[in-house]
């Protein structure tokens, strides 16, 4: 059977509805447009009507006769004035139109997705923190969020940036392996890929998750403002450490929280220990320290890689030697050792007679040693002395005789410092990626916070004695003379670097009842031209 056709008004009536619905919105949306000074106005009227109301609901029964005395004292001026009512009438509008704008509205609270993942932490810390001999837990499946996450913030992402936990007094926050848990877990809940420091509160039995910003990786070589004795190792963050110094960061100043190191007679940690991994920046901050040195004192520096990193420092004024062979380190270690003595036995003699200590005896002097393990490793081979052995000495008396000791080191050789190493040199860094517990193995505690995912050269941790554990981010200290070196980084070390002397001269001072060792010999050093005669 043929179809019949629809009938004329069902056929072309659709458009024509569709027609007349975007008349009558567009209308509306231009009406709407035209009356909105209007529409606030009311508004804002009806507001100011509300609290008026409110505000008279308060006002107790004995001050409302002088309220509305005072209330028609301003009426009727307001109509004795010349132009009063026209002047009260803008100044209502006025202030109708103020409260009757449009606000954004302010966020109270966590939306929907962020309420599911403080639901899904505080269901993930159940295990952890509670019992089941407690009669009213504040930890439960099922049970109440807001009584334990009492701040919270969260970035454009919708992941925690801090959070504020409180725990039950059983748990045992005192245990190492107790709170790490509980930070692997927040870690791994809150969003992996950033760092998080944690910030036990034991007393009040609270701990607050925040996340870390990174630390500026664009400072470079330049001289900071500190004391003579003062070492700046890098630069760590902003509540750790009570002190700024201004650093120039390209075109810019600014004052950035440095990591400083205090030796000299009355330092409590005169030598550092550096371990890091490959790569990790441990020569970076070796070079720092030797620019820094060189403001006040003399430096002996043992390159025991032999890649002749710090051929920019051979010949220099207050470099005494830069020893890369075997041979050399050890007579350059045993000489110091012997400068140690005498200067001991100066300061001693000085002091006894009532004289100052001399010039010579309280000049700074600094021994570098870089990758010891490896000269260990030859001089076990050739049956030789061990290099550590030389640093006794300057170790258990550096401090008196104003001899400062740095160890640099990779982790594969950290079994071999001995116990003379592990035990003055209490100012300790770690560089590179590294986990929890070989940060441990070196600073002696675990860190307040997580891994970095991105490590860049001279990003770690340090820590000054039985100090906090800091992050740490060394100034950027390249060798001038690689060719991989920016041209600004490559001038910024190089205008450092004291004048170079035509002929490398060791100046031994001759020592009172010590017999005069050897001088240090310089090793050969060839870096782009550069070469030094062994």
């Amino acid at each position: 059977m043929a179809r019949r056709p629809l009938p004329r008004i069902l056929s072309s009536g659709s458009a024509s509805i569709t027609r007349s619905r975007e008349f009558a919105r567009t209308a509306a949306d231009n009406a709407t447009d035209v009356l909105q000074p209007l529409i606030t106005i009311t508004r804002g009227l009806r507001l100011l009507a509300g609290a008026g109301r409110q505000k008279w609901a308060a006002t107790p029964k004995d001050k409302r006769g002088p309220a509305l005395f005072l209330v028609a004292a301003c009426l009727l001026a307001f109509a004795l004035m010349p132009y009063g009512g026209l002047i009260a009438l803008v100044t209502v509008m006025a202030a109708a139109a103020w409260t009757g704008r449009e606000r954004t509205p302010v966020k109270t609270g966590p939306d929907e997705a962020e309420t599911a993942r403080l639901r899904s932490l505080y269901e993930a810390l159940v295990p952890y923190f509670s019992v089941a001999d407690d009669p009213a837990p504040l930890f439960s499946h099922g049970g109440d969020w807001e009584k334990v996450f009492s701040g919270y913030e969260f970035d454009g992402d919708g992941r925690p940036t801090r959070l504020q936990v409180a725990y039950p007094a059983y748990f045992t926050d005192g245990e190492a392996a107790s709170r790490a848990r509980i930070e692997r877990l927040l870690h791994a809940k809150s969003g992996r890929g950033r760092e998080y420091h944690f910030a036990w509160d034991e007393e009040g039995n609270h701990l607050v998750m925040t996340v870390l910003g990174a630390l500026p990786t664009s400072i470079g070589a330049q001289r900071f403002v500190t004391a003579p004795g003062e070492t700046v190792l890098g630069f760590t963050d902003g509540d750790a450490v009570q002190r700024t110094v201004p650093v120039h960061d390209g075109d810019t100043t600014r004052d950035v929280p440095p990591v400083v190191w205090r030796t000299g007679a009355r330092s409590t940690e005169p030598h550092l220990l550096v371990i890091g991994q490959p790569g990790s920046g441990t020569t970076t901050l070796t070079r720092s320290i030797a620019l820094q040195a060189l403001q006040h004192g003399d430096i002996l520096i043992v390159d025991g890689s032999g890649t002749g990193e710090y051929a920019c420092l051979t010949g220099r004024d207050g470099v005494l030697a830069v020893e890369c062979g075997l041979t050399g380190a050890l007579a350059t270690l045993e000489w110091a050792a012997h400068e140690t003595e005498r200067r001991l036995i100066g300061a001693n003699r000085a002091r006894q007679a009532g004289h100052p200590v001399p010039d010579d005896i309280r000049r700074p002097l600094w021994i570098l040693l870089d990758r010891p393990g490896v000269l260990a490793h030859l001089a076990a081979a050739d049956g030789r002395q061990d290099p550590q052995e030389l640093l006794q000495v300057p170790l258990r008396h550096g401090r008196a005789a104003g001899v400062t000791v740095v160890l640099t080191d990779q982790f594969d050789s950290l079994d071999a410092l001995g116990e003379t190493v592990r035990t003055h040199c209490r100012a300790r860094v770690v560089l590179g990626h590294c986990s929890r517990e070989q940060v441990e193995s070196v600073l002696g505690t675990e860190p307040h916070t997580t891994p970095a995912p991105d490590v860049p050269p001279g990003r770690g941790y340090a820590r000054l004695g039985t100090g906090p554990v800091l992050r740490l981010q060394v100034p950027a200290t390249p060798d001038p003379y690689d060719e991989a070196t920016g041209e600004a980084q490559r001038q910024a070390v190089l205008g450092l670097l004291p004048e170079r002397h035509t002929a490398v001269e060791a100046a031994v001072p001759a020592g009172a009842g010590v017999p005069d060792p050897a001088p240090p010999r310089t090793a050969a050093v060839a870096v782009e031209g550069l070469a030094v005669t062994d």
